[in-house]
């Protein structure tokens, strides 16, 4: 293992790999990547989809016989799709059982179901009974909808990976959900050991949108905005971590820990920078903390591998430090309330754009597959 992202590891943050197409399973990249540079998950999106099947002709058999069988392309994104993340699953199936919470790999419902709870939780049910791995991750959006959907999983015994999650507001929402689905599934007589959740924190669209209105500020005048440009991202998630320890402290947490339930633990996504302008490794090495996820494109891994590095705990204990920067944010003129109502917005809007792409992207393919 390289040595950066072997200190990173070391530092307990788990590496997930934002990436998966037919031919780093089939090539044994996905299984290198394990083995040489500390990957031990794996997420996924429709992006991640229709850019692995555009490219890759390795999907082309199942698509002719798909097309054959007169599947319509929702189908067929279902089968190329799970296919996948089944194999991804085999090949990471030794560090979920060596680790217990690794190895996992994440698959999204429908993102036009993102404001639709029972499709949501339909969407949910089909994925966790077609990938029928127990190191499957069902990607639910933290929407107002998507809440009791992920209650609703969690307490059929289903596993799920929290996106979409920008306001601290909102992730408290979310661990919400995530309890009650533990306790529903007590009730219920399932094993909570075999339940793994995870809630994914967006870390650079933060920085994108709140700094886009600083610079509009600052054209306006104000002399302390620019001061605070790339700053708000990660006090975002500094904030959360306080509320996650809060709950990991509280008597409902420690009455299911006892009964064998896991912490959902915080998963840093969107972890590229979107400005060229700061260190390619900053939602990285910025979110340094024990027992967290990062999620991060292969750009990104490769940054960190090159030239990360890992200082220490980043995170804990810096709460309140955090409030101080969103407070010099409202100071300043920093509508935060709406910074993530405008990102969650924008959020679900490219969800159903990138469902769109795929759609088109598999279309294209069945048509060639007729030829």
């Amino acid at each position: 293992m390289t040595d950066r992202l072997k200190a990173l590891a070391d530092a307990g943050v788990s590496i997930w790999l934002d990436d998966l197409s037919r031919e780093r399973i089939e090539s044994g990249n996905l299984a290198e990547l394990v083995k040489s540079k500390s990957v031990v998950g794996v997420t996924t999106n429709p992006t991640i989809f229709a850019a692995a099947i555009a490219d890759g002709e390795r999907y082309d058999e199942q698509v002719r016989q798909l097309v054959a069988d007169s599947e319509p392309v929702d189908r067929v994104i279902f089968e190329l799709t799970t296919q996948d993340v089944r194999n991804a699953c085999d090949v990471l199936a030794p560090i979920a059982d060596s680790t217990g919470q690794d190895g996992r790999v994440s698959i999204e419902v429908e993102p036009t179901l993102a404001n639709d709870t029972e499709g949501t939780i339909a969407s949910a049910q089909a994925l966790w009974a077609a990938v029928d791995k127990s190191n499957v991750l069902i990607k639910i959006p933290a929407t107002k909808e998507g809440l009791p959907a992920i209650t609703a999983a969690i307490a059929q015994g289903i596993s799920v990976n929290v996106t979409l999650i920008f306001s601290v507001e909102r992730y408290r929402e979310v661990m919400d959900a995530y309890l009650s689905g533990l306790e529903a599934a007590r009730d219920n007589g399932l094993d909570l050991g075999r339940i793994q959740s995870v809630a994914s924190f967006f870390i650079s669209r933060v920085d994108a949108e709140v700094d886009k209105r600083l610079d509009a500020l600052a054209e306006g005048g104000s002399t302390d905005a620019a001061a605070l440009k790339g700053k708000a991202a990660i006090a975002n998630a500094q904030i959360a971590y306080a509320a996650y320890e809060e709950v990991l402290a509280s008597d409902r947490w420690k009455q299911l820990s006892d009964v064998g339930a896991h912490a959902q633990r915080p998963l840093w996504a969107s972890t590229g920078v979107k400005n060229p302008d700061y260190p390619d490794t900053l939602y990285v090495a910025g979110l340094v903390v024990a027992d967290t996820v990062n999620t991060m494109p292969e750009k990104t891994l490769e940054a960190f591998e090159d030239h990360g590095e890992v200082t220490g705990d980043e995170v804990t204990g810096k709460g309140q430090q955090a409030q101080e920067v969103f407070d010099r944010l409202s100071a300043v003129g920093i509508d935060l309330d709406d910074v993530f109502l405008a990102l969650e917005d924008e959020g679900v809007d490219k969800f159903k754009k990138s469902w769109t792409e795929l759609v088109e992207t598999v279309e294209g393919q069945m048509e060639k597959a007729k030829q």
